[in-house]
């Protein structure tokens, strides 16, 4: 497995291959993408070529700018005619946004799957929480980001709300992970993916105090530790 530790300006952003169950190259690439995007392995600001990106990946240019055009529409993108395609900046004030949105929809909804959710449907949801925690210990931040993303909003379809599902999952795409490779080097990735287990458990338990607790801490270091450069 190629070591996606490194932060250095210079290194070129890995990418994973190609591989699972999807309709097309397209889709493939624009989730490929996608998760690079939000772990920041393909860097804010930066200019990015499709056939650089297309190498990465053992496929023609084709599907690669068409998922970055899709990306584009999502917003983790600009067109830079004649050169490719710029990773946008995200700012401070538009990191606080989004946090707080998220803090107000995700905290009281997961609070309230304590009551509700089914137990079966929440220990579902340990194997992604287990990716993450191995994806953590081995450093691989677009396995962490896609497990991650896959419990979160898997945890959130509990509740039966499809658009919040998908208004929190545009959220996460336009706030990113910033900070992911920092949080690795310094070993505190692996504790905060350890959360996603005692956040389970909470659940399981009926434990709606402890379940705000571990939403609160965990959303705190998305801002707090992921979003500081």
């Amino acid at each position: 497995m190629a070591d996606r530790r490194s932060s250095a300006p210079s290194a070129a952003p890995v990418l994973p291959t190609l591989g699972g169950k999807r309709n097309s190259y397209r889709e493939r690439v624009a989730d490929a993408l996608r998760a690079a995007l939000i772990a920041g392995e393909l860097r804010a600001g930066e200019v990015y070529s499709a056939p650089t990106l297309a190498a990465r990946f053992g496929v023609s240019a084709t599907p690669v700018r068409e998922a970055m055009l899709d990306l584009a529409k999502e917003g983790l993108v600009d067109t830079v005619p004649n050169k490719g395609f710029r990773v946008t900046v995200v700012s401070e004030r538009q990191l606080d946004e989004y946090t707080h949105i998220r803090s107000l929809v995700e905290i009281p909804t997961t609070v309230g799957l304590a009551a509700t959710a089914d137990p079966v449907s929440l220990d579902a949801l340990r194997p992604a929480a287990r990716e993450i925690v191995t994806a953590a210990a081995a450093g691989d931040l677009i396995a962490y980001v896609e497990a991650d993303t896959r419990f979160h909003l898997g945890l959130l379809a509990l509740a039966g709300n499809a658009h919040l599902v998908e208004v929190v999952g545009d959220l996460r795409k336009r706030s990113r992970l910033y900070g992911l490779n920092a949080l690795a080097e310094s070993g505190r990735l692996e504790a905060s993916a350890q959360e996603h287990l005692e956040l389970l458990d909470a659940l399981l338990a009926r434990d709606e105090a402890a379940v705000r607790e571990v939403m609160t801490r965990h959303l705190g270091h998305v801002r707090g530790l992921w979003a500081a450069h």
